[in-house]
């Protein structure tokens, strides 16, 4: 079509003329990104200015950065947590919010085992819509003829569940798709999915995704993308082909839908749009290409016209690349926006570029933001500088320095203030006056597999545990260290222990049977955070933990290892997570028994009550 050229974008030739509006605005915003950030700033500080947080820091109903920078803390979400609780309890005052708290959103990220409750209001759907509704113009821009088929996405809702005092407490993306916003969606050409919103809305994760994949195969020819919301997860759905494909054979074969799929809004929906229907041409083309021992390509033979993958592989999610790679047939790999439970950030305007390539633009309507210098990445430790308070080191969004890390500090419409996010980020270029970062990684994460984010004091408690019941026969644990294992699908944990038994090393002999090996893997898991054992136990995200004994002596090895690469004798340290491969081989090399934890950790949605 063609498209008002007064309204044409320096991104590139719009789509539509929805697009170039959408890309204009992103030119809007990004030219003036300093006036942006100064107008967010003072409509949060005003319309907040009697919530109690801000007058107990004496802000006296100012508005401007300095004052604003001079009396309000940069906190944790430790900081927050009294003020959460009291929310969360029932407390309806002005907080920290003078709009009311309209649910409480879980953060991947956990404090005391639990994931972390972040206030929102209703107003930031339309925010988060707002974000949603650029990506694909600017995804136009680079693949055309979107509007011609559909996407293929495994999109998924989890369990949720009240605070004392009545809110909601639920992933981001649940809240999501379970609004007005995502259900009553208008047609978008460019917005077409292949699965039905009862599918995506299903609880039942084993249910939705047979649903959601026996669309895709019946719609094989439309499909023009594949997409989840993690790379782990797009693989779990591959996973899941392999190991049900016979099921779905038989469905396309004979028109029925499997007995096990009982949800009545997934089976009303299926059948009122002849969704399941005998196709026995489809059938043998799909159990031809299934039963082939070869998987590799799998994704471009099922589903020929793909053009990429919409997942993010940015961050711990890097580690599956490869194996995108042997499934997709090398097919790109888009990483559209980036964004958090806590609030959305921006967007990638190069979707298309290499997964090492991939920059965010902060778009600057979205919150007001500021960065905390982090010292040099040749620096070991990778710190935060100390040379001054936290509060004194902030940068403002415009006058971040290409080449430099910070951690991001946002403050939100919702009521979060100079709150540290965690995520460091490295500044690799401008979008007009809008900085564009490189996630670099989460502030102390050790293992992660999918949303899970286990830190070394975490992985160390798990450890303490599963040694009290090695105590009790006569073994300790010299050493440990662990990965994240993703060539399994689901991945898991892996932890490697030397170990002692009675002062002496551990021989087969000697050693812990296997029910005790067993139980050491189950004890860890069950001492992990709620985010992880809901992986293991709810979503299926994460395989059994595993413990691999490695023999006597190994650790040492370990150690000249290191020293022979140029590392102090002095200030050597057992890496707790390691993934550098001749480090991997010299470890596996050494492994006597390998135990798997043989059931699945206890889980709920409920919290522990504060």
């Amino acid at each position: 079509m063609v498209v008002d050229s007064s309204i044409s974008s320096p991104l590139g030739p719009p789509a539509c003329e929805k697009d170039a509006k959408a890309l204009q605005f992103i030119e809007e915003m990004t030219r003036n990104a300093d006036a942006v950030q100064e107008r967010v700033l003072g409509e949060i500080l005003s319309r907040n200015a009697e919530t109690e947080y801000l007058r107990r820091f004496k802000l006296n109903g100012a508005t401007d950065r300095e004052v604003f920078k001079s009396r309000i803390p940069v906190v944790t979400y430790e900081d927050l947590q009294p003020d959460i609780q009291r929310i969360a309890n029932g407390d309806r005052s002005a907080i920290l919010s003078a709009h009311p708290i309209s649910e409480f959103l879980t953060s991947s990220g956990t404090s005391a085992g639990e994931r972390k409750l972040m206030p929102t209001i209703r107003e930031e759907l339309d925010r988060r819509q707002l974000l949603y509704s650029l990506l694909m113009p600017v995804m136009n821009l680079y693949v055309p003829g979107l509007d011609k088929g559909k996407g293929l996405y495994f999109l998924f809702v989890k369990s949720e569940t009240k605070t004392p005092g009545g809110l909601l407490a639920r992933p981001v993306l649940t809240s999501y798709y379970k609004s007005a916003h995502f259900k009553t969606r208008p047609y978008d050409p460019y917005m077409v999915y292949t699965s039905p919103d009862e599918a995506i809305l299903c609880p039942d994760s084993y249910q939705s995704m047979y649903a959601q994949m026996l669309c895709g195969l019946y719609q094989r020819d439309q499909v023009l993308r594949l997409g989840a919301v993690f790379a782990s997860g797009l693989l779990r759905a591959i996973n899941f082909l392999q190991l049900h494909w016979q099921k779905l054979v038989h469905d396309i074969r004979t028109g029925t839908l499997n007995r096990k799929i009982t949800d009545p809004a997934i089976r009303s929906c299926m059948a009122m749009a002849r969704t399941v229907r005998p196709d026995l041409k489809l059938a043998d083309f799909i159990s031809s290409e299934c039963s082939k021992e070869n998987w590799e390509g799998i994704i471009t033979r099922i589903w020929p016209n793909t053009k990429y993958l919409d997942v993010i592989v940015t961050g711990a999610m890097a580690q599956y690349i490869p194996t995108l790679d042997y499934y997709s047939g090398g097919l790109p790999l888009a990483c559209t926006m980036y964004a958090s439970s806590e609030c959305y950030f921006g967007l990638n305007l190069n979707p298309m570029c290499k997964p090492s390539e991939v920059s965010y633009t902060i778009m600057p309507n979205m919150a007001y933001f500021e960065f905390l210098p982090v010292d040099s990445p040749s620096s070991p430790a990778g710190n935060l500088t100390t040379r001054d308070s936290p509060s004194t080191q902030l940068v403002d969004l415009v006058d971040v320095e290409i080449g430099k890390e910070y951690e991001l500090v946002i403050t939100t419409y919702a009521g979060l203030y100079r709150y540290r996010v965690g995520d460091i980020l490295r500044v690799t270029g401008f979008h007009n006056s809008a900085p564009q970062f490189h996630f670099v990684r989460r502030k102390n994460v050790l293992l992660s597999i999918d949303s899970d984010k286990t830190d070394e004091a975490e992985l160390q408690r798990a450890v303490e545990n599963a040694l009290e019941l090695l105590k009790e026969h006569g073994t300790r644990v010299v050493e440990y260290t662990s990965y994240a294992d993703t060539k399994s699908i689901p991945g898991h944990y892996v932890i490697y222990w030397e170990l002692m038994v009675k002062d002496r090393p551990a021989d087969q002999k000697s050693a812990p049977s296997e029910e005790v090996m067993k139980r050491c893997c189950l004890v860890m898991e069950e001492s992990l955070n709620s985010v992880y054992r809901q992986g293991r136990s709810e979503c299926g995200s994460i395989g059994p933990l595993e413990i691999r004994v490695v023999r006597n002596g190994t650790f040492e090895e370990l150690m000249d290892y290191a020293i022979s690469r140029g590392a102090s004798i002095n200030q050597y340290k057992v890496p707790r997570c390691v993934n550098f491969t001749p480090i991997m081989e010299l470890l596996d090399s050494r492994v006597v028994s390998a135990h798997f934890s043989p059931a699945l950790p206890h889980f709920t949605p409920e919290r522990r009550r504060s």
